[in-house]
């Protein structure tokens, strides 16, 4: 058999072992991030869990994805609202509503640091 078959039988080899790895790797974050996630698994079971993470690694990540796989689904997208509702919350405490915008404007106006026509134009730009 030529040498170039060989070759490019280790290097097919290689990268299909490569990328098994990699998913494995991707798999053992997603457990990691979803077991301090969960917040009604116990420390003592996280540790647990941890420790054959550790010392059995392939095995454990299948028995976590078949036994707790199901709510791993339901915590990441619970962690991803409550990051939505903070950061929508965060921007409405920033961003004000229209009669504040008017009212400072008004506060200017009154104290003479603008001008009605600038006045105007803030007021139509707060309402549109």
């Amino acid at each position: 058999m030529p040498d170039f078959w060989l070759n490019l039988g280790s290097v097919i080899w290689y990268t299909l072992t490569l990328v098994i790895f990699i998913s494995y790797l991707f798999a053992l974050f997603a457990i990691v991030g979803d077991l301090f996630r969960d917040r009604q698994l116990s420390g003592g079971l996280k540790a647990v869990w941890m420790f054959f993470l550790i010392f059995v690694p392939a095995l454990t990540a299948l028995i976590y994805v078949i036994v707790r796989g199901g709510g791993m689904a339901t915590r990441a997208q619970a962690q991803a609202e409550q990051a939505k509702a903070a950061t929508d919350e965060y921007i409405r405490s920033v961003a004000g509503s229209p009669a504040d915008e008017i009212a400072r404007a008004k506060a200017l106006l009154d104290a003479g640091t603008i001008t009605a026509e600038e006045y105007a134009a803030l007021k139509a730009k707060a309402l549109a």
